[in-house]
């Protein structure tokens, strides 16, 4: 991490209050930034803070209303993103857009390809200079590859090199580790000192506490579209940035519980697909939740999508209420009590374009229907009640899905399902992506379900969360059951140990 020494550089960016207002939001009020070369600056805040408007506004995307930018000094209009390229700005996003079926090399310089005196694309120049780029970073693949190829660390790494190829002074990371495994995340770490050693201001932003206070030197902070402080992170605590972050402690992230367990709700006997799991089987009790961890590549998420009809196992038989099921769709789940909220809420969960009170009826559409017509009011009617019950904050509820935030948005997904009155409501990454203030909100809201008598089965690849929040958790490794977890056990080493198959002599002569 930088010292204290390093500190005082001039910035390499900065923005000073800066304004941006939407229809009915105002969503940046006088916010200042500031970026230093060779240091990491995380901006943090809860989902809706402004932190996607600023780097839209970094990026060239969005104009400002006022305030001013300045790059070295001078100050600057960044009018579009070539324009914001151009001053050597330049971002990494967590769905960054590339191309499948181009080279790695095609992809690096799509859109500035050097070109020979006739205009014509000079390739073997772009190969010999994205090959520059790929050993600037440690890419271990040729420039030459097809991008679907690739798997999702190494399409991270082109988006690096993609972004290095402008010459940027200042890269933005926005959520880059969401999709990486933990050795792969282990390299980004890696890949971030590289680029401070080079003199590049990084913008990081993350809502892992243990990435911020890993890699970051500094942090800015910003609650409701306004600047709230900045300063080093030797600095500051995780609980004080917490209070800066939403204007309150959060003392207990996970709410204390007593669980009242009834009978076996939902039984899965012998579940099996041809590539991605097998011989699972497991029990949920009334009013449990239990927790499934592992590692990428586990199988929890496509165990969860054939439980819930998106998938066929080839065998295994499932049972509600002691009763043999049979599931063949997303229709048949619903019938049967059991519902899905996807880890995808994007592509999976929230129908974008739709407004928030038909993303929460639309699986409901017979309780809001007559005579086999839609009846407004009470479309209306069911969303507020399910919208006030987890505490969605939105301008309105016919506002377009697209418009709220990504916990707002995965709150509508919960209400969707919820609104159907389930048994069994699945889980997959319930916060993943979204803020502190945020995620306690969701578990408060499941530990209020599940007290209620509804069965809970919840995937996380947080080990505090599956630990705060479940009653037992199954660990699965290979698309296996590695372990079954509770009690005085449930503790991170062990849920560590199994999912990376780790045994207990071998833990024991490690040491």
């Amino acid at each position: 991490m930088t010292t204290r020494a390093a500190a005082a550089s001039a910035p390499v960016v900065s923005m000073d209050a800066i304004t941006k207002t939407f229809p009915g939001v105002k969503a940046l009020d006088q916010v200042t930034l500031n970026l230093y070369p060779g240091q990491v600056t995380a901006l943090v805040g809860e989902n809706g803070a402004g932190k996607s408007t600023t780097v839209k506004i970094l990026t060239g995307i969005y104009q400002p209303d006022g305030g001013t930018i300045r790059v070295a000094g001078e100050p600057i209009s960044l009018t579009t993103p070539n324009a914001a390229s151009d001053a050597g700005i330049t971002a990494i996003h967590q769905e960054t857009v590339l191309f499948d079926e181009l080279s790695v090399a095609e992809n690096i310089f799509i859109g500035h390809a050097p070109r020979t005196k006739w205009g014509l694309i000079d390739r073997a120049e772009m190969h010999r200079a994205a090959q520059g780029l790929l050993d600037e970073i440690g890419a271990p693949f040729a420039t030459s590859a097809v991008l679907r190829d690739l798997g999702i660390a190494s399409k991270h790494l082109v988006a690096i090199a993609r972004a290095l190829s402008v010459d940027a002074r200042v890269v933005i990371m926005d959520e880059p580790t969401a999709a990486l495994s933990h050795k792969e995340i282990e390299e980004l770490y890696e890949l971030v000192e590289t680029l401070k050693a080079q003199g590049k201001a990084i913008l990081f932003i993350s809502h892992k506490f243990d990435e911020i206070f890993r890699i970051a030197d500094r942090y800015t902070v910003f609650r409701d579209g306004a600047f709230v402080g900045e300063g080093l992170i030797e600095d500051i605590t995780e609980d004080t940035l917490v209070k800066m972050m939403v204007g309150r402690a959060v003392d207990q992230i996970f709410p204390t519980r007593e669980p009242h367990l009834g009978d076996d709700v939902m039984q899965v006997v012998g579940y099996a697909h041809p590539t991605e799991f097998a011989d699972i089987g497991f029990t949920l009790k009334r009013g449990e939740i239990l927790g499934f961890y592992g590692l990428v590549g586990a199988g929890r998420s496509e165990l969860m999508q054939a439980l819930f009809g998106i998938t066929k196992p080839s065998k295994g038989v499932t049972k509600i209420n002691g009763n043999i099921r049979v599931i063949r769709s997303p229709a048949d789940a619903v019938a049967n009590g059991i519902v899905y909220v996807p880890e995808d809420r994007g592509k999976q969960g929230a129908v974008i374009g739709l407004p928030i009170f038909q993303n929460i009826t639309l699986p409901s559409l017979q309780k809001t229907s007559r005579s086999g017509f839609l009846q407004l009011v009470e479309e209306f009617k069911l969303a507020r009640e399910y919208a006030e019950r987890l505490d969605l904050r939105g301008a309105a509820l016919d506002q377009d899905v697209g418009n709220l935030s990504g916990g707002n948005q995965q709150k509508v997904v919960i209400a969707k399902w919820l609104a159907t009155q389930p048994q069994v409501i699945i889980l997959d990454e319930p916060t993943k992506g979204i803020d502190i203030g945020s995620k306690a909100a969701v578990h408060d809201f499941m530990a209020e379900l599940a007290g209620q008598g509804l069965s809970i089965i919840m995937v996380s690849s947080e080990i505090p969360e599956v630990i705060g929040m479940s009653d037992r958790v199954i660990v699965m490794r290979d698309g296996r059951i590695a372990a079954e977890v509770a009690g005085d056990d449930l503790v991170p080493e062990t849920l560590v140990r199994h999912a990376a198959g780790i045994t207990a002599t071998a833990q024991m002569q490690g040491a």
